[in-house]
């Protein structure tokens, strides 16, 4: 792990224990890392709505002398780490119409760019393993989130590994985590403005020593403090609705990743998707 990701990690690890003036100063640390070496502690309680004792305190609650060490470590570690900030290079609006397609599709770009960005090597490899070595795969989510729940379960599917998604129209999402196994897995997919049932169930899951795994907006967000690995997505858009461009993206990505690591059982269990779906379609005709 690089320095930039310890000290992630370990403002990530205090989260829970920090009095709530520190957690706000904690969450803008965490959603604009690379902007801290070049903020004074003035600026920092300005954009964290708090004060300069707060900003100071903060530093000492985590392990450092004050704001100056922690902004200056977090120079030092940024500088070590190689970064690619144009994965996929935005439209140039000059070479197409300017329209709406053009402006959503620079936001989705956008969105993808920084999803791949805040995503770490070793959190995707552990949410692939934890998918890869479930027995059974359960998502849940409401809203938006229900809707890309269904679609992991989908994808999860295909590649062998029994997959469905919670649904509360006959029981509530905490009673069908009663019949989840210490070997099956739960994923949770949690954006703004965050469900208090989703956020309910990750929390009773990991009481009965059930793995989780969460798709959420940032690292200190409230599924993600109660989970094992945790994915980031960036779904900003120019409606009131979350983008589905980036979850997409992350979803292919891993499950995909997951097929790789199994090939054999991948495979074999999409050749007999095959056959049951040409059974079918002999039945039919």
């Amino acid at each position: 792990m690089t320095n930039y990701k310890k000290l992630k990690a370990r403002i990530q690890q205090q989260y829970d224990s920090l009095p709530a003036l520190h957690k706000k100063i904690a969450d803008y640390y965490l959603e604009n890392f690379e902007s801290i070496p070049f903020m004074t502690a003035q600026q920092m309680a300005k954009a964290t709505s708090t004060n300069d004792a707060a900003v100071v305190r903060f530093a000492q609650k985590i392990g450092f002398s004050g704001f100056s060490e922690l902004r200056d470590q977090i120079g030092q570690s940024l500088q070590k780490r190689f970064k690619d900030e144009s994965l996929f290079p935005l439209i140039n609006p000059a070479q197409l119409n300017d329209n709406m397609l053009t402006s959503v599709a620079n936001q989705d770009i956008t969105n993808i760019n920084e999803t791949v960005r805040l995503n770490e090597k070793e959190s995707f490899e552990k949410v692939v393993e934890l998918i890869s070595k479930s027995d059974r795969v359960f998502t849940v989510g409401l809203g938006i989130s229900y809707l890309l729940a269904n679609i992991i379960s989908y994808q999860v599917n295909q590649i062998g590994i029994s997959s469905q998604t919670f649904n509360n129209n006959q029981s509530t999402f905490m009673e069908q985590v009663l019949f989840m196994n210490p070997n099956d897995l739960l994923i949770a997919l949690s954006l703004p403005p965050y469900s208090k049932d989703t956020i309910e169930t990750v929390k009773f899951a990991k009481e009965r020593k059930i793995k989780v795994v969460s798709f959420t907006n940032k690292k200190s967000s409230p599924i993600a403090l109660h989970s094992d690995a945790t994915m980031i997505i960036k779904s900003e858009n120019m409606l009131f609705t979350n983008s589905f461009a980036a979850i997409s993206v992350l979803i292919n990505a891993i499950v995909t990743e997951c097929a790789l690591k199994n090939e054999v059982k991948s495979t074999k269990w999409l050749t007999q998707l095959k056959n049951v779906t040409k059974l079918q379609r002999n039945t039919l005709e």
